[in-house]
């Protein structure tokens, strides 16, 4: 027999194994545990997702969600524990052998092929495709599957102009063409607005509820859960700590079981009262990414003592907005003014005016990866004289040393050593540091982009306190995100941007997300 799949040590046939994707599957895992060498990444896990359930997976980075997930579709061999399928016991050696089983999985980024139309994204999708396609049978058996579907996407439209709405949508249709009623879901909802996001996750726990699909989210968003999740399982440092009926816990009990027993950082309250404007950009023109778009931002303010969010779907000029101003992308037309003075984002000129910058990404844009952790911190002072602000022509490695561990201590950045290179340091710490560098001092205006990416649950805590601090000691503060959640959290006013351009604006006071929402969308 060609295959290895076992049920309880009795090995089965392949119409077994298509039997089983005819109705929502239940699965487990017994006492999972992976090791790398010295390093255990998940210690005896054990999970129970039950059939017809939305189950969603909680945890900070590093607690192992990705390994649990990646050992459940066979992308590793765990290091001892089981899998159970409908309470048998299964080997899964690779991924095509979870799908046999029914187990597919929706990743945080898209695998479609963008030239590639919708129904041929389907099509190419099978295990086995004849060489030549009958595509008058393949479209007639397309259109019987999407009757039984709740939603449809347009079959004959390249998936290069599908929002990403509709691009989710139809990763999510594969998996159920492909006949897979298990589906692990890895933050689906990063690259979707508000109303993409409920619409889809709607559709994901109206099949959980119907019997025809189980679901597995991994998220760090609790609004998802609540709204969504029946079940929930919390794991850290690679151990299940955790879980039960979602009704049954608080956001709070949830965020405890995440992080043990450190104390998140509290953000202080906002203080009222904004000053005068620090940031104006009016007109300013310039090309996006690709060459093809323009950038037009006609007008921009942000005061002292404010934070002004800007929202939006990827790649509707944001990134470009925070090139534009910090010096690196051109700009033929327009005028950008900080304190009422031309600014072109030199050195000299953002030294002059604290002006700051936090980018995406900051081991790649803000940081040079090889260098210490004490010579990054000081990038911003080492050829000045502190407490003067008067340049000076010689380096002061005491000095680098001395002040980059009094900025460690305070932003709690943690690091084997002063010396060791910033790239060495986990994602979290990489941002502390840099937001240790951009903090310390005076700060009149602070531009910022997705700040907490990708970071875990403590760290962003610590991060938009930080930042909340800055605005209440009255700097003016631009934050680009794509997290709406952070946007709403922390602003005081809301600009979308959308195609390019600052398509709407609000006082968070009188904020609507559905409104703001269609705007992301580009449907107002």
């Amino acid at each position: 027999m060609s295959i290895s799949e076992v049920f309880g040590g009795i090995p089965v046939d392949r119409s077994t194994l298509r039997a089983l994707p005819n109705k929502a599957i239940g699965v487990a895992t017994v006492g999972m545990t992976m090791r790398f060498g010295a390093f255990t990444a998940l210690d005896t896990v054990s999970i129970t997702v039950r059939a017809g359930t939305f189950h969603a997976l909680l945890g900070e980075n590093g607690a192992g969600k990705s390994t649990l997930v990646k050992c459940m579709m066979g992308f590793y061999t765990p290091t001892s524990g089981q899998m159970m399928v409908e309470d048998r016991e299964v080997e899964i050696a690779d991924p095509r052998a979870a799908h046999e089983l029914g187990l597919g999985m929706v990743y945080q980024h898209f695998t479609l092929v963008p030239s590639l139309t919708a129904a041929e994204n389907l099509v190419i999708s099978r295990a086995r495709v004849s060489p030549v396609i009958d595509w008058t049978r393949e479209k007639s058996g397309l259109l019987t599957f999407m009757a039984t579907m709740p939603f449809s996407v347009p079959l004959d439209v390249p998936v290069a102009r599908l929002a990403a709405g509709e691009k989710q949508k139809l990763e999510l249709l594969k998996q159920l063409y492909l006949g897979r009623r298990f589906l692990i879901l890895d933050e689906p909802t990063s690259v979707l607005t508000p109303s993409e996001a409920d619409e889809l996750l709607g559709m994901v726990r109206g099949l959980t509820q119907a019997g025809e699909l189980t679901c597995l989210m991994i998220t760090h968003k609790f609004r998802e859960v609540t709204r969504f999740a029946d079940e929930v399982s919390v794991l850290r440092r690679g151990q299940h700590v955790g879980g039960g009926r979602v009704g049954d816990l608080t956001t709070n009990e949830m965020a405890a079981m995440m992080i043990g027993e450190k104390e998140l950082a509290q953000s202080a309250d906002r203080v009222s009262g904004t000053g005068a404007d620090i940031l104006s950009v009016a007109g300013v023109r310039a090309m996006d990414r690709s060459g093809l778009k323009p950038i037009a931002i006609d007008a921009l303010t942000v005061r002292s003592g404010e934070i002004v969010g800007v929202a939006g779907v990827s790649g509707n000029g944001q990134m470009e907005l925070m090139e534009i101003l910090t010096g690196q992308r051109p700009t033929p037309a327009g005028e950008i003014r900080v304190k009422d003075r031309p600014f072109r984002a030199s050195r000299r000129q953002c030294r002059d005016n604290n002006v700051r910058y936090l980018p995406e990404e900051p081991l790649r844009n803000a940081c040079a990866p090889k260098m210490s952790v004490a010579e990054n911190i000081a990038f911003r002072t080492f050829d000045t004289i502190e407490g003067s602000g008067r340049e000076r022509f010689w380096l002061d490695g005491s000095e680098t040393r001395r002040r980059g561990a009094e900025l460690v201590a305070a932003f709690k950045v943690k690091t084997a050593a002063l010396d060791a290179p910033i790239a060495s340091l986990s994602g979290g710490n990489v941002q502390r540091a840099v937001l240790a560098r951009e903090l310390s001092g005076d700060v009149d205006l602070l531009v910022a982009a997705n700040p907490c990416f990708g970071l875990d649950f403590s760290a962003v805590a610590e991060i938009r306190a930080r930042i909340m601090a800055a605005r209440n000691a009255g700097a003016a503060v631009l934050l680009i995100s794509e997290d709406l959640d952070e946007i709403l959290e922390l602003s005081d006013r809301i600009l979308v941007m959308s195609e390019g351009c600052i398509a709407f604006e609000t006082p968070i006071a009188s904020a609507d997300i559905a409104e703001i929402g269609r705007h992301m969308a580009g449907h107002a």
